[in-house]
């Protein structure tokens, strides 16, 4: 693994963990604080893609919506369809 791999790894290993009561990549969750992945990166358009803000905005390091951000890199496919089903319902 290079470098810049190792660090994505150890970011989300410190940060992420699964939503044990509800399983897959869609649910995982910061440690710690039980928010969802999904919703951080949901968050990043009103926050004008700005990771500070979203950190400020739910109380948490910004080095853990960084992982969020590293995570949902990994799993965008889940991530999105969660976000657009979420849409699909509120719309």
């Amino acid at each position: 693994m290079r470098t810049a791999e190792l660090r994505t790894a150890a970011l989300i290993e410190r940060w992420i963990e699964p939503d044990f009561a509800r399983p897959g990549p869609a649910y995982a969750r910061l440690k710690d604080y039980g928010i969802h992945i999904w919703a951080l990166i949901g968050h990043l358009p009103a926050a004008k893609n700005d990771v500070a803000q979203v950190a400020s905005d739910y109380h948490i390091p910004v080095e853990a919506v960084e992982a969020a951000l590293a995570y949902y890199h990994q799993h965008r496919t889940a991530i999105d369809a969660k976000l657009e089903a979420d849409a699909a319902y509120v719309t």
